[in-house]
């Protein structure tokens, strides 16, 4: 059974991703093709990327570092819960992603967005980062709106027509997990 971490892209105080993050386990739950796990970045303390070697090296000297590829490795796939800033990912997640390189080749992912605009830019900013990584992104994506999506820009309450576009892409990203397993493999 392939192993998917939601993963929680932001550590803003106030954050909204780990209530969807939440949303996303819950849907998850008793799926037969997977098993899920949140991960929060902000549980790891990553300062702004400080190992003195390029991840690309898989030399890691910072025990902030170990301690994150060691969980990140345990996954076959992710999904990333995002807010947009600014056009983009949030910069917690995107640092947290840059500090490591082989843990997260030949695995898939799917993405969770929310903001004014469903968080569809900073899906697609993530879209290309993950293409560095060799990591397969899904077609199949959740946009949130803070418009629609919660209550008064705070609380979070999705609209129930989002529980099929979860379904479908927790389904592509297990399909694509289990594919890629032959050239994980071969790379170990």
């Amino acid at each position: 059974m392939v192993k998917i971490a939601v993963i929680v892209g932001s550590t803003r105080p106030g954050r909204k991703a780990l209530d969807v993050a939440r949303w996303v386990m819950d849907r998850a739950q008793g799926r037969s093709g997977a098993g899920y796990e949140l991960v929060d970045i902000q549980d790891f303390r990553l300062p702004l990327l400080d190992e003195p070697v390029p991840p690309s090296m898989g030399q890691y000297s910072k025990p902030h570092t170990l301690a994150w590829a060691a969980k990140i490795a345990q996954f076959d796939g992710f999904v990333f819960v995002t807010p947009e800033y600014n056009h983009a990912t949030s910069g917690a997640l995107k640092n947290a992603i840059d500090f490591l390189y082989k843990e997260w080749n030949n695995k898939a992912v799917g993405f969770v967005g929310y903001g004014s605009a469903g968080g569809a830019r900073a899906i697609e900013n993530l879209r290309l980062v993950m293409g560095e990584l060799m990591v397969a992104d899904v077609r199949a994506q959740v946009m949130l709106s803070l418009f629609t999506d919660f209550e008064n820009m705070a609380t979070f309450k999705p609209a129930a027509h989002h529980d099929k576009s979860v379904a479908a892409m927790l389904d592509q990203v297990e399909a694509w997990s289990g594919a890629l397993a032959g050239l994980r493999n071969a790379s170990d």
